[in-house]
């Protein structure tokens, strides 16, 4: 029985160790091929380059409104999965509304160098608002962050940096803690993990209009989850909860209704809003 139970206790620091070791790939799941943007429909987007701090080149491609001049300019940061085509029907939706679109790839992803990590991330989110901020074509004054999954706690963190017109976040979660200890029950998450994304921790700092999107059939992401995070968020905001959708249907990543609750809710806001100082109430319907 002491062999056995040793043998038990071995393999458990064995698997424990590993997971560690490996923690970053069940966290990141980068596709490097990315198609022409012709090829997935967006055949006026530009290909373009972002540079980050840390010297590395970031593919991205940025795509003009339909009517010019562009209402707002959306800054897409992706979920941890695939790679900036897979959010070329958002990006075209959001184009045929009257907004121009950036989408990039983070280090890692979309045949990038460099590997994803929490840190990474944020400086290629950086790179990403730098780019957008250099462009003549772009009114810096409504930029607007749209943060997809694990890509919200990316956004979060960017806009208690460099304040957005709005915050729009679909499938967010309050912590990759609070999701990994609900997927991987069986592990000592809190004792492993690296990377966090804790947006309950700062999500009180955002002064933006906030917009949550949430499935109330996710799977990944449970909504009750989102849900506080989006009770921690400061005024002004609004909730918007897509029935029967799981976290990678069609109507979550670029579905009618969720598109409609994005464009109704940026027609809601003021022509400008304070960046910094305390937020202001807006008349938005709930």
């Amino acid at each position: 029985m002491l062999r056995l139970g040793l043998l038990l206790l071995a393999l458990v620091v064995a698997l424990v160790s590993l997971v560690s070791l490996f923690q970053r790939r069940l966290i990141y799941f980068p596709f490097a091929a990315v198609p022409q943007p012709d090829a997935v429909g967006m055949p006026g987007a530009e290909r373009v380059r972002l540079r980050t701090d840390d010297g590395l080149e970031l593919g991205a491609w940025f795509l003009p409104s339909a009517r010019q001049p562009a209402a707002v300019a959306v800054l897409v940061f992706n979920g941890n999965a695939g790679h900036r085509a897979f959010r070329a029907p958002l990006a075209a939706a959001l184009a045929s509304r009257g907004m121009s679109v950036l989408l990039f790839d983070y280090r890692g992803y979309g045949g990038n160098m460099g590997v994803p990590s929490e840190s990474g991330l944020a400086m290629d989110a950086r790179a990403a608002r730098a780019y957008l901020d250099g462009r003549r074509d772009v009114n810096h004054d409504r930029i607007v962050y749209f943060g997809e999954s694990l890509g919200g706690g990316v956004a979060i963190r960017l806009a208690t940096e460099r304040p957005p017109f709005a915050l729009i976040l679909r499938s967010p979660f309050t912590s990759l803690l609070e999701i990994g200890q609900i997927h991987y029950p069986w592990l000592p998450v809190r004792l492993l993990l690296r990377d966090r994304y804790s947006s309950l921790d700062r999500i009180g700092q955002v002064r933006a209009p906030v917009l949550v999107i949430a499935g109330d059939r996710d799977t990944i992401v449970p909504p009750e989850n989102s849900r506080r995070l989006y009770e921690a968020a400061p005024k002004p905001k609004q909730w918007a909860v897509i029935a029967g959708a799981d976290h990678n249907d069609d109507e979550l990543l670029s579905g009618k209704q969720m598109l409609d609750a994005i464009e109704t809710f940026l027609r809601e806001l003021p022509a400008s809003f304070p960046s910094h100082g305390p937020a202001v109430v807006l008349p938005i319907r709930r």
